[in-house]
């Protein structure tokens, strides 16, 4: 028995280096919002869909001030291109929370160096998803919240709003519904 519970504890250690994967190369075919899209990876007659969440954002939800904007915004910068895909996990909607990166709009045809989450930060049209930091490296973590301190002091995006408010606080007052007094 002692045995079995040493092989079960290093089978779950093991488990998140099994869900790292390579990075995969794939076409965005679909964007949900502007932090969710629709990938087609693989090879032609071995296609598989993915949702992929994009790590390290979230932003304003569609019925949300800038929702339709930050689809049109995350739609311009990666829909019907070439991406690859840096995944870690999957979501509980089953969605692959991934690192998204994008050949830049200046060089269409070049390798894909932008950061399609440090972007939507950047022109503002995404929260830094902090709660979320860990998953990054400190690299990373360091040029996001530069680019959303920087997005804020230019009131670029939703910044401009006089009082913008985080997606996660706006779901959370989605869900508890109208306040009665």
């Amino acid at each position: 028995m002692n045995g079995f519970r040493s092989l079960l504890l290093a089978g779950l250690l093991a488990l998140p280096l099994l869900a790292a994967a390579e990075p995969r190369d794939c076409l965005v075919v679909g964007v949900s919002d502007g932090d969710t899209i629709t990938a087609r990876c693989g090879e032609p007659g071995a296609y598989e869909q993915v949702k992929v969440r994009i790590n390290g954002i979230d932003a304003p939800e569609k019925k949300q001030p800038f929702g339709e904007r930050a689809k049109q915004a995350m739609s311009d910068l990666v829909y019907m291109k070439d991406i690859e895909l840096d995944c870690f996990k999957t979501d509980r909607y089953r969605r692959s929370v991934c690192k998204v990166m994008v050949a830049p709009a200046s060089n269409p045809d070049g390798p894909q160096t932008l950061d399609a989450g440090l972007a939507m930060i950047t022109v503002g049209m995404a929260w830094w998803y902090r709660a979320y930091s860990r998953e990054q490296t400190r690299q990373e973590r360091g040029q996001y919240e530069f680019a959303e301190t920087e997005a804020k002091a230019k009131r670029v995006g939703l910044w401009h709003d006089a009082d913008p408010v985080a997606p996660w606080d706006w779901r959370k007052t989605q869900r508890q519904g109208p306040t009665s007094y």
